[in-house]
């Protein structure tokens, strides 16, 4: 029985938001769906954007030659090291550049060498970008390798795609959750080292925070801009403890031979899954989107009983 295909961009109506999953096999696949996808932005001429990891997008510039002047290119590996960072800041922020023009965009936010940390708020990451961008005039691509990448990641590409592209043409994802995908990257976090240190806080004594903040990226020699960041990102989550999460929290901080790790656990309960990943309009609200983009790796667990928002900076 043959597949049934899925709609072209043009015969969308409900939604002009396109939302793919690339499924391919090593580079030659990669380049081929790719290349096909980025030379159908140059005929439609719509702005185009490759966000990858570096090793890609150097293929990508090399296969391209000449007419790569004619895209835009992201290491994926920097400016999406931290999943929450991507559709404010890669996504959105190109978009943005680009009013009132439909764009597309290669964006490859799973590869093999992702750790176990970051794997959770990729999967979050690919589940809600179809509620973000919603009604955003944007083709968005995201290549799978099938030689490389287990099978939880596969499976979980066809939950969090609509949409399905390999050899075999498009169609429909028939395992589409991003609702149940989301809450699979809602994972308890484990345990703090047996060194870490723990500080109760509340309004009065923010300023603690702050100061044990700097303690910790003093001793593990954090360059000073990074301590600010590392200051100002915690902050934020201080205070929305104060604000949001029952009038208190409890910080524990540490650090290892690759990066200083900031807690924030307090009594509140995040129900919406967009915050913190949206810039909101006229500048309101910023401060928990801010901490995505100040921080490498951002790791929140949320129930009933409370919250958990864990900032990693690199060393």
């Amino acid at each position: 029985m043959s597949r049934p295909s899925a709609p072209t961009p043009s015969e969308r109506v409900a939604d002009p938001f396109v939302h793919e999953a690339l499924l391919h096999e090593g580079v030659v696949g990669f380049l081929d769906g790719t290349m096909k996808f980025i030379y159908e932005g140059f005929s439609l001429d719509e702005p185009t954007l490759v966000a990858a990891p570096a090793g890609n997008v150097t293929l990508l510039r090399e296969r391209l030659g000449a007419f790569a002047d004619g895209v835009a290119f992201l290491d994926m590996q920097e400016a999406g090291r931290n999943p929450g960072r991507i559709i404010p800041w890669v996504l959105c922020k190109f978009m943005d550049k680009h009013p009132g023009r439909r764009v597309r965009i290669v964006a490859q936010t799973v590869w093999p060498e992702r750790t176990a940390e970051e794997y959770p708020g990729c999967v979050q990451h690919e589940a809600m970008v179809n509620i973000a961008l919603a009604g955003r005039e944007a083709t968005l691509l995201c290549p799978y390798d099938l030689a490389r990448l287990d099978r939880r990641r596969i499976d979980d590409a066809h939950r969090t795609h609509p949409t399905m592209v390999d050899d075999n043409g498009r169609y429909p994802s028939a395992a589409y959750d991003p609702q149940d995908a989301n809450r699979s990257g809602n994972v308890p976090l484990s345990e703090p080292p047996a060194g870490a240190t723990t500080l109760r806080f509340e309004l009065e004594s923010l300023v603690d925070v702050r100061r044990r903040v700097a303690e910790v990226g003093l001793d593990a020699d954090l360059v000073p801009d990074r301590i600010v960041d590392l200051q100002s990102a915690v902050n934020e989550l201080a205070t929305n403890s104060i604000q949001h999460g029952g009038g208190s929290g409890t910080l524990r901080t540490w650090y290892d031979d690759e990066r200083v790790v900031c807690e924030v656990r307090d009594f509140g309960h995040v129900t919406n899954p967009m915050i913190g990943r949206l810039r909101p309009p006229h500048g309101r609200g910023r401060g928990l989107v801010m901490v995505h983009y100040l921080a490498d790796l951002v790791q929140r667990h949320t129930s009933t009983t409370g919250t958990a928002t864990r900032i990693h900076v690199l060393r």
